[in-house]
């Protein structure tokens, strides 16, 4: 009988492992662009913004479009559903599926350094909740910030940056102003260089690029 119990707590701690091996697999979303591949991972502690996104892709939905929003330093941007073979002229900015997703803001463990995948949204005044975008996201690139200008946003923003955060803001590069604001639920794991190649490419008034940058395809990838 003692043996039997220990066999069963054993498959118990077996299939306990397991599960949380499982829980903490990251799914990975190869995005083929006009101007290279640009590989991302989703974090679990972001599920609801992970699921989403997991939907989209397999739904399709972010085929054809573009990357319309595009500063030098700052970030890229795309989801924009209008943006599917939208002419030059046209503005973009605005598209949407009809809905928005819950604000899953995890900070300070998720930070706006170089290569995070983040949720576009609304402003303050008309998103108070910070909701997100059903579709639209950004990868940030932004720019390198010495020890002192970290010091002064920490004055005038009242807050502390982490060890962390302060090293790979200097070394790395980064959005800080946009912290604890906008939910981060990925990170670029391969293609920073074709994020590159697209942030400075030259653009209109409207930040949009004067020639499309086209996703091709958006695919859920093993590895």
């Amino acid at each position: 009988m003692k043996k039997l119990f220990a066999i069963c707590l054993l498959l118990v701690g077996l299939l306990t492992s397991v599960h949380l091996q499982a829980q903490d697999v990251e799914t990975l979303v190869l995005i083929d662009t006009d101007m290279g591949k640009i590989k991302v991972k989703l974090f679990n502690d972001t599920p609801l913004h992970r699921d989403n996104f997991i939907k989209n892709v397999k739904e399709k939905r972010y085929d054809g479009l573009l990357f319309h929003r595009v500063i030098k330093q700052f970030m890229i941007q795309g989801g924009d559903i209008d943006s599917k073979d939208a002419p030059i002229e046209k503005h973009l900015g605005d598209g949407d599926p009809g809905y928005t997703i819950p604000a899953e803001i995890v900070y300070p463990k998720y930070f706006h350094k170089r290569g995070m995948l983040c949720a576009a949204r609304t402003s303050d005044e008309e998103n108070p909740e910070r909701a997100s975008s059903g579709t639209q996201f950004y990868i940030v690139t932004g720019k390198f910030y010495t020890e002192m200008e970290l010091d002064k946003m920490e004055k005038s923003d009242n807050k502390t940056f982490t060890p962390e955060e302060r090293q790979a803001y200097m070394l790395e590069g980064g959005a800080p102003h946009l912290d604890n604001k906008y939910t981060v639920f990925g990170e670029v794991v391969k293609g920073m260089k074709v994020v590159d190649k697209i942030q400075f490419v030259e653009t209109n008034e409207e930040d949009r690029p004067l020639k499309n940058i086209k996703i091709k395809t958006m695919t859920i990838v093993d590895k």
